[in-house]
């Protein structure tokens, strides 16, 4: 609900805020929306007009003024802290330019990469934006042309409209965007009260080296504040109770690997090995949540102390995702091991030791149909790549 709210917010599908009003006033407004972006001063134009106005909603459906502390978006999301827009770009030379032009072509910026990308100061070199950021550790992104860290030239907006396009104006003037320029991200948190959910919002802009423009966004929908309702608090005490089997089952597994002489001999038993991995994603699952459950209020204190600086969830709704990830494999193997209890019966006994039995030869149909499967793969790959969309990568044709 919330991700399609805010698609329709930055105009991916259609262009609200400013120019819905405008149309609902019978005025005339051009559609503007981020897939139509296809080069440098398109995005200007759509960073300075659509997404400024849907992201500052100032006036009420009748006109009427909003209070100048709340900033809603679409009347029901709260962004929170402010919004940033940085970049990421390569340095001159960054390719080679062939003998015969080397005369006529003087700069080359080639495709991006680690190694190519530029962390000089550049421009008047007197504000952040015009000074490389570091990236952190933990975040990256892969975009349609590259794999991106969180680093760059770093430009956080205001919580005001006139104060932001006061920021880019002078960006502009200053050509803060260049033809270095390889990716721009705007990322910016809203959290919906009504429902209790936070939207991390991340659009992706990239040039490649050939010219125009690509885009692509990500919308990641996650609970940080766990305990609100009765629901909630019922939830929690189910998750201490499954904490408190996961301790049993890690006793009982000791109890077990201590009565065995041999350690191997235990890891030979499959169920064994599914109670050792059940075990440990659960231990890493809990270990996270309790520190998404410590960190979260953290934040909620700095961003409402400071509510003018980029509020950064991408971490904790990243591990939120894998969070999620890990219980979903977990309950599997959970249901995986729903055979081992039901082998009293002669059917399922019998499925089982077939399979077991079967485990050769079912490894060696296995290798066949990867060598066939992946040759198949590469040849639409090599065939089709480069005419075909669909087939323009060797994780699609797969």
């Amino acid at each position: 609900m919330v991700p399609f709210t805010l698609l329709s917010l930055i105009g991916v599908q259609s262009t609200l805020g400013k120019a819905g009003r405008e149309r609902q006033q019978g005025l005339s407004a051009t559609k503007r929306d981020l897939r139509s972006e296809s080069s440098m001063e398109h995005l200007s134009e759509y960073v300075e007009g659509p997404l400024l106005d849907n992201l500052y909603w100032d006036t009420w459906y009748n006109n009427i003024s909003l209070p100048q502390d709340e900033n809603l978006i679409f009347y029901e999301n709260a962004l929170l802290g402010v919004p940033r827009i940085r970049q990421l770009k390569v340095r001159n030379n960054s390719c080679v330019v062939h003998g015969y032009f080397e005369n006529s072509i003087l700069d080359c910026y080639g495709a991006y990469s680690h190694e190519n990308e530029d962390v000089s100061t550049f421009g008047p070199g007197n504000h952040a934006a015009w000074k490389y950021q570091q990236p952190k550790l933990y975040d990256w992104y892969w975009g349609e042309l590259g794999y991106y860290g969180s680093g760059g030239y770093v430009v956080n907006l205001t919580r005001t409209k006139p104060g932001s396009a006061k920021l880019l104006a002078d960006l502009k003037h200053n050509s803060w965007l260049d033809v270095g320029t390889r990716a721009v991200f705007i990322e910016f948190s809203v959290y919906n009260a009504n429902v209790n959910l936070f939207c991390i919002v991340r659009l992706l802009i990239e040039f490649p080296a050939t010219g125009g423009a690509l885009t692509s966004w990500d919308f990641c929908s996650v609970k940080f504040l766990r305990y609100v309702s009765a629901i909630d608090y019922f939830i929690a005490s189910c998750e201490i109770i499954f904490c408190l089997f996961m301790f049993a089952f890690l006793i009982q597994s000791c109890v077990g690997l201590c009565k065995m002489k041999n350690m191997i001999s235990y890891y030979k038993n499959v169920w064994n090995c599914i109670d050792l991995v059940m075990i440990a994603i659960a231990f890493v699952a809990i270990g996270f949540h309790v520190y998404c459950t410590v960190e979260v209020p953290k934040l909620m204190v700095d961003l409402s102390h400071n509510q003018t600086t980029y509020t950064d969830f991408q971490f904790l709704a990243y591990w939120q995702v894998q969070y999620n990830n890990m219980i979903a494999f977990n309950i599997f193997l959970a249901w995986i091991k729903v055979l081992k209890f039901i082998n009293f019966n002669k059917t399922m006994t019998q499925l089982t030791t077939t399979l077991f039995r079967s485990t050769k030869e079912l490894i060696g149909f296995a290798v066949i149909f990867c060598i066939v499967f992946l040759s198949y793969a590469q040849f639409a790959y090599l065939s089709f790549g480069a005419e075909l969309e669909s087939f323009h990568t060797f994780q699609n044709c797969m």
